[in-house]
């Protein structure tokens, strides 16, 4: 079986090559790509491989670019440094995805699943993969407009630290330490902020990463956190999601 990998970054690019390699000796990488562009042209002069590992965030495009160009494209494993909260509910049909940096035991199980696919319908539906599309191009939200006395502020989500419940009322902090009651839900800001800047760490809390400024083990599997601007209450990441906000910090 062949392999073709469209991969930006050429550490990655070698390191997935590499892994390939040692968990299926059967699978030959006959390509490893870097852009939208190297990628459109190869499949259009070549046999298409029965394997693609395809960067979804490329730096002249998303690598669907290159699958709107193939009329029938080969199964494909998506890899992404995006969290899965910016990728949740994809699991599709005959497809997976890798989390970047990439773990070998993840690329054994989507080797595995790869293969059991094979002699069926590996591809990725249109309508599914519009769907992926449109989480990759979603728009998240720029700003909020607030009310200050008798007068409207607007902040842009750059300048807010994080978002905190109080008892049924949501405030948001910005880094200067000022605070504004929003008509929001922590669930609504959770859709409408982009997950690589922002990450829910328990029912009260919503943070940026750059009001993250120290990280402490805690009991029971939790992590203390020091936010900037201060947080009077102890501000701690639940068990749930301890491991995912780990990978969103070394995104």
């Amino acid at each position: 079986m062949t392999a073709v990998i469209v991969e930006d970054e050429e550490f990655a690019a070698k390191r997935l090559a590499q892994l390939v390699r040692e968990l299926t000796p059967d699978i030959t990488i006959i390509a490893e790509l870097n852009s939208v562009e190297s990628g459109a042209a190869w499949f259009k002069k070549n046999d298409q491989p029965d394997l693609v590992f395809l960067d979804i965030q490329l730096n002249d495009g998303y690598g669907f670019d290159i699958l709107d160009g193939i009329e029938d494209h080969p199964p494909v494993i998506f890899t992404t440094a995006y969290n899965e909260f910016a990728i949740r509910g994809f699991k599709y049909n005959g497809v997976d995805y890798l989390l970047k940096p990439i773990v070998k035991s993840d690329l054994k199980t989507a080797l595995e699943k790869f293969k059991k696919n094979v002699t069926r319908n590996g591809h990725v539906s249109t309508e599914n993969l519009e769907h992926l599309k449109q989480l990759f191009h979603k728009e998240y939200k720029h700003r909020f407009m607030v009310k200050v006395g008798n007068q409207f502020r607007s902040f842009n989500v750059e300048d807010i630290a994080y978002f905190k419940s109080n008892d049924g009322l949501i405030c948001l902090y910005t880094h200067t330490g000022q605070s504004f009651p929003i008509e929001y839900t922590i669930d609504q800001l959770e859709n409408i902020l982009n997950p690589i800047h922002f990450f829910r760490i328990n029912r009260k809390f919503m943070v940026s990463v750059k009001s993250v400024v120290e990280i402490h083990s805690y009991f029971n599997s939790r992590l203390l956190l020091k936010l900037l601007p201060k947080e009077e209450e102890q501000v701690i990441v639940s068990r749930e999601r301890t491991t995912n906000f780990k990978r969103w910090l070394d995104m």
